[in-house]
């Protein structure tokens, strides 16, 4: 645990201290902000290197952990539907669970005057990242390569983008983005991991990476369906 946070700790220093000495750069050759506003700045950035290491250090004893032992077990307890139906689940629990989702989606809800609600948004989201992760894992059962569902997923995305209202579009791949944060990647890639653990023939590095790929498929599809639905 100790040296775990060791290296959580220089892990916060790289990503917090060089945006820290640049804005710190700017203010005494460029800016000279009043001292108060540096000090709310500097007072924030200490909050924010305190959050980011104890959210790392939780991520790194918990989520991974629990997200490898979640995806060995579920193969050894249950069938193939039982396993993609968890699977699904889970996806829709993260996401709706990610601080980036319900960012966008109250800045959707704003900028759209309500035509994408909040509840919506976060409600289509979270069912199309679900439904893509339970595919991601079927497809490492199968074995079926990336590329093909990649390609596939695209060019559906390009051809739905001439049908559906302007604004959808960047909507949808923001959706996609956002879903790719601090909640879901530790879980979704280590569930992922478990998973091609426990099954002959797979490898750990070829089959359980992409998991996050191909999932965030599924919110751009999702939102440009929607908007096919309300054009």
């Amino acid at each position: 645990m100790i040296k775990q946070g060791q290296e959580i700790l220089k892990e916060t220093a790289m990503a917090i201290l060089p945006i820290t000495f640049f804005v710190i750069f700017l203010q005494l050759f460029f800016l000279e902000l009043p001292l108060a506003t540096l000090g709310r700045f500097l007072g924030g950035v200490a909050l924010v290197a305190a959050g980011l290491f104890l959210f790392l250090l939780g991520v790194r004893v918990g989520l991974l952990a629990l997200g490898e032992m979640v995806g060995s077990e579920m193969l050894q307890r249950g069938n193939i539907f039982t396993i993609l139906l968890i699977t699904f689940a889970l996806g829709v629990a993260v996401t709706v669970a990610e601080p980036g989702v319900q960012v966008l989606a109250l800045n959707v809800d704003t900028a759209t005057g309500g035509e994408i609600s909040h509840t919506l948004l976060v409600g289509v989201v979270g069912l199309s990242l679900g439904i893509f992760m339970a595919l991601a894992v079927l497809r490492i059962f199968l074995g079926i390569s990336m590329g093909y569902i990649l390609a596939i997923g695209y060019t559906v995305i390009i051809i739905l983008s001439f049908f559906v209202p302007a604004h959808f579009v960047p909507i949808s791949f923001d959706a996609g983005g956002v879903t790719t944060g601090p909640m879901t990647v530790p879980f979704i890639l280590s569930i992922g991991l478990g998973v091609t653990s426990v099954l002959p023939r797979r490898s750990t590095v070829g089959d359980s990476f992409g998991l996050m790929g191909l999932a965030s498929l599924g919110p751009v599809l999702g939102l440009m369906l929607l908007g096919v639905m309300q054009g």
